[in-house]
């Protein structure tokens, strides 16, 4: 179980690692086509939509603390978004046959939505 626990961690840290390079490709050997992803401001079915979006936004992520069990890895970290805002969040990532499967990210969105309304 310990083993399986490691794998699903660094499968998370080299797909975060390689999402902080801008190297999609690489990020995209560790999730599953069939990629589930649930944000604050909205959902992504499949991974070509995820990474057509993460192409566009380039996020930054600051990793602060790491939490596995099993085939479950919890991350914390500051995102950079562009421009000067950051947020806190919490990802949940779910690891099925080492790849990642699904992950929701939650963060407070006021710094992002009051950032918008000044434009």
């Amino acid at each position: 179980m310990a083993q399986q626990q490691d794998k699903a961690k660094e499968t998370v840290l080299s797909f975060i690692n390689a999402l902080n390079d801008e190297n999609f490709d690489a990020a995209r050997r560790y999730v599953h086509d069939h990629l589930s992803f649930v944000g604050v401001l909205g959902t992504r079915d499949g991974a070509d939509a995820y990474f057509a979006d993460m192409k566009k936004m380039k996020l930054k992520y600051d990793l602060k603390k790491i939490v596995a069990d099993n085939e479950d890895v919890c991350l914390f970290y500051d995102i950079a978004m562009g421009g000067d805002i950051t947020v806190f969040a919490s990802g949940w990532y779910q690891v099925e046959n080492d790849k990642i499967s699904s992950f929701k990210v939650i963060f407070d969105p006021r710094p992002l939505l009051e950032g918008s309304d000044q434009k």
